[in-house]
């Protein structure tokens, strides 16, 4: 008998998150800190905004790299730190290209014919994200780990540090999930 309550009980809560259904919601997680990946991953999101989805990014690990300031500088950081802070990119400038960066110029000719065929910058589709209520959560452990501070981080209206969890429950919520 208890048998039998237990599969109803687990079937009832089966039932209610089924219930509950997804929303039309795109959940991304972001680890490379790749100029192409992130490129990639800011047109996703700013067009399933476009398409009326409620998108929210997770950064993880490299990915954060992109959220630091250029302008902006930490008070108080231990020597590892400071040692991860010199050594990882600050900002959108200095990401690097997953193939073919060849040194920079690969970049650059990445960023030229961008330009020239009027396709949106990092920065600039970080700001459209940003106007069209895309949500960054950043991890706060990769934060740690990397020596990232909030005080370092780019001015986003919708910027939160959490942790996994918050990424869990906003997938489990989303029709779409994706890994970048």
């Amino acid at each position: 008998m208890e048998n039998i309550e237990k599969n109803i009980k687990e079937l009832q809560e089966k039932v209610a998150r089924l219930e509950k259904g997804t929303e039309d919601q795109l959940s991304m997680v972001l680890f490379s800190g790749d100029l192409d990946k992130l490129l990639a991953a800011m047109i996703i999101a700013t067009g399933a905004t476009a398409m009326d989805m409620k998108v929210k990014l997770f950064f993880t690990f490299w990915a954060t790299t992109a959220l630091r300031d250029k302008t902006k500088k930490a008070k108080s950081k231990d020597f590892m730190s400071k040692m991860f802070g010199s050594m990882l990119p600050k900002g959108t400038s200095k990401l690097k290209l997953s193939k073919m960066n060849m040194g920079g110029i690969g970049k650059s000719m990445l960023k030229s014919l961008m330009k020239k065929k009027n396709v949106a910058s990092l920065d600039e589709l970080f700001k459209t994200a940003a106007e069209l209520g895309v949500e960054i959560n950043v991890c706060e452990m990769s934060m740690d780990l990397m020596g990232i501070n909030k005080e370092e981080l780019i001015d986003y209206p919708n910027l939160n540090i959490c942790g996994v969890a918050t990424f869990l429950v906003d997938a489990e919520e989303s029709k779409i999930q994706l890994f970048i």
